[in-house]
């Protein structure tokens, strides 16, 4: 079978579309709203779907910032193999998780979920703070897995379903909960 398509320079289209989508969605976003209203819990209005795309295209700058941040550590030097594979992993689903969050901007009117059962704020509260994790998290493993969780938030929330939204929101709750386990917070400084 031939293929009529032909393939845009690379990432012309993909700029052009990312650029568009968000305006694109906020458009449909206001147009829904105005006639059904805002609509109750979280991730069931057009805004909120665009809400958490926003959300996790901040995580993906967050992971980027770090990967770079955690390369640049080297000063030059040799990078270990095995950190270089963790940062192309990393980069890799850096990639996924704006591509995702694309998708959630450029069809968030599919995505609306009925009953979450869960707050649009405590969602948005939950991937601003795995954002702030990504960014301070000294283990890189733990970095793999909060980011494993987002993508997996993101994938979930593409199907427009409560109960894989929940099960990733919950993974993400889980994995942050054992970082903050094993990353006890830093003594306060004393006062004199």
């Amino acid at each position: 079978m031939e293929d009529d398509t032909k393939a845009a320079p690379a990432g012309a289209a993909n700029d052009e579309a990312a650029a568009a989508a968000p305006a694109v969605a906020n458009a449909m976003a206001n147009a829904a709203q105005a006639s059904t209203g805002q609509a109750q819990g979280g991730l069931a209005s057009v805004s909120q779907i665009v809400e958490l795309a926003d959300q996790l295209s901040a995580c993906a700058d967050q992971l980027h910032e770090r990967i770079m941040r955690d390369i640049r550590a080297y000063e030059g030097r040799e990078v270990p193999e095995k950190v270089q594979a963790a940062a192309r992993a990393l980069l890799e689903d850096e990639v996924i998780l704006r591509q995702r969050a694309n998708g959630l901007y450029a069809d968030a009117a599919t995505y609306i979920v009925k009953s979450l059962g869960k707050s649009q704020q405590g969602v948005i509260a939950l991937t601003t703070e795995a954002a702030e994790k990504i960014r301070k998290i000294t283990r890189i493993g733990d970095v793999a897995g909060l980011v494993a969780g987002l993508l997996h938030l993101a994938g979930a929330a593409a199907t427009g379903q409560a109960a894989p939204i929940i099960m990733a929101l919950d993974k993400i709750r889980t994995h942050m909960a054992g970082i903050e386990a094993t990353n006890p917070p830093a003594p306060a400084a004393k006062t004199t």
